[in-house]
């Protein structure tokens, strides 16, 4: 299996990357093409003393390099050669099984459905994040690919994280929740309430609203939501996990009696940071195009790419791509008249 990464971006590349690369390969078993500047690449392995075992790293030559800060719709134009493009043709082609990039997520996205197109009966492609909650996990989407969205975008959605909670988690008949101020009918805003008259009418084992503490609780397996909302809520469980960590080091200090629970306390705090740590999980999938495309956070460290990596192997090997085109052929001409519902409405 070959993975294409993007080496040069995200916060701290291309040091990061090719790091998360030696890692991965160490691991497992996986060709890791570096995409980026060979120049600037091949050095940091001489560095690294990479060594040759289960798996192996190719360097493949991308001149250009896209900004953090640098314009989607401008990078789409100018940087054929960027290391995200590059990467993303390579699975085009078939050169690649998946590609991962920890740049600019807005330009990734971009060339994802520049590049690999849209899946049929797909309108708008959603990331999909795993969530920790109280029983395992929980699939969030859209946590930002689309701000404004239609009702039948978030259905669309909700289809494509039931499928994505079956396959790469192993839950069975995924419930479906619809994100909400409330649980009752009435509440929400007109987004929610048709798209919720529209699931209603679906298959999918769709539960209703839910609210936000729900994530956490384990209420739902899929929570749907449109991409402006999902993306802050994604960020205020960062920043809270953030917090937790840090106040309970300062408190540890307080004391020698804290310092001493600390210490017993140590295996738990320990299982309780590696499942709200977002760099366990790597990455988040942009489900929808075709292909594998995942997309890390911008301050990835070399363990989070490396997990992002064994995550787009996974991916690969659960067919997830093959599944999700499935899925939306069964639901697409349902969807397709309530669409043109909605539009005629």
């Amino acid at each position: 299996m070959i993975i294409a990464v993007d080496a040069m971006g995200g916060d701290r590349a291309p040091h990061v990357t090719v790091e998360g690369a030696y890692l991965a390969v160490e691991e497992l078993e996986v060709t890791i093409a570096l995409v980026g500047d060979k120049n600037i690449i091949e050095p940091l392995l001489e560095e690294h003393k990479f060594r040759k075992k289960r798996g192996s790293i190719v360097v493949v030559h991308a001149p250009e390099v896209i900004s953090m800060s640098e314009s989607p719709s401008v990078a789409l134009r100018k940087k054929k050669n960027s290391s995200i493009s590059v990467a993303l043709e390579m699975v085009k082609r078939g050169e690649a099984d998946a590609a991962l990039s920890a740049g600019n997520s807005g330009a990734m996205m971009a060339f994802s459905m520049f590049v690999m197109k849209r899946l049929a009966g797909v309108e708008r492609p959603a990331i999909a994040t795993v969530m920790p909650n109280i029983n395992g996990a929980t699939v969030l989407l859209d946590a930002g690919a689309n701000v404004d969205c239609k009702p039948i975008h978030l259905v669309q959605f909700g289809i494509m994280g039931s499928a994505y909670a079956s396959t790469i988690l192993g839950i069975k008949f995924p419930r479906v929740g619809l994100l909400s101020n409330g649980e009752e009918e009435e509440k929400g805003t007109d987004l929610t309430r048709e798209a919720h008259d529209i699931f209603k009418r679906t298959p999918l084992n769709y539960v209703g609203y839910i609210e936000g503490r729900d994530i956490f609780k384990g209420t739902v397996d899929v929570v749907v939501c449109d991409g402006f909302v999902g993306n802050i809520v994604l960020k205020v469980a960062e920043g809270v996990a953030y917090a937790i960590t840090n106040i309970l080091k300062s408190e540890v200090n307080q004391s020698i009696f804290s310092k001493l629970g600390f210490a017993i306390a140590m295996p738990a705090l320990r299982a309780l940071k590696k499942k709200i740590d977002y760099e366990e999980y790597g990455g988040a999938p942009l489900l929808g195009v075709d292909g594998i495309s995942i997309i890390c956070h911008g301050s990835s460290s070399s363990y989070a790419i490396k997990n992002a990596i064994r995550y787009a192997k996974e991916c690969v090997e659960k067919r997830l791509n093959t599944i999700l085109k499935v899925e939306m052929e069964k639901y697409s001409k349902g969807l397709a008249e309530e669409g043109q519902r909605g539009n005629e409405q």
